[in-house]
């Protein structure tokens, strides 16, 4: 027999006050454009559908909703003090050898010099090398197309947030 039940951590979140899935939204993404868009399509029925609901915010987000997504992340390399999903998501960064820190610490000024932005990629399950690998292919893209792949790995750190908030206790 099917349950057509919404899952318990969806229904959970569904549930919060507005004040408080605001915030938790604002914990997924700094976008202040796709916490108030996720917020206003409650609730939500499956996981599926709010992960389209986030790719669809994501798609939408101007070059200044994006700014400020962006600027929720800290370097590659440096989480944040004291926040368990940035050391999570960059733990692939946390064993690498001080050689290794030291020339992501180079390319991620280097990025930001000719971005204006981080390095932004989804970090969870890559290692340092892969993380290294990516910043010097992408160092040479065009700024357009830069945005566009950011966007596509804000994306990807957003369905996992969003996975982890919505998750069965």
């Amino acid at each position: 027999m099917t349950s057509t039940s919404t899952p318990p951590g969806l229904a959970r979140f569904n549930a919060l006050e507005e004040h408080a899935a605001f915030a938790a939204l604002q914990e997924a993404c700094a976008s202040l454009t796709w916490a108030r868009r996720l917020l206003a399509a409650r609730p939500y029925a499956t996981a599926a559908d709010l992960y389209a609901a986030s790719d669809a915010a994501m798609a939408d987000l101007t070059t200044a909703d994006l700014d400020e997504a962006m600027a929720g992340h800290p370097p590659i390399g440096r989480p944040r003090p004291g926040d368990p999903a940035s050391a999570r998501e960059q733990s692939g960064m946390a064993g690498a050898p001080d050689g290794l820190k030291a020339e992501m610490l180079e390319l991620n000024l280097a990025y930001q010099e000719k971005f204006g932005h981080v390095f932004l990629i989804c970090a969870t399950g890559r290692t340092g090398e892969q993380m290294r690998d990516a910043v010097k292919e992408r160092i040479g893209n065009a700024p357009e197309q830069e945005r566009e792949i950011v966007r596509t790995e804000l994306g990807k750190i957003n369905r996992i947030r969003l996975a982890r908030l919505v998750a069965e206790d």
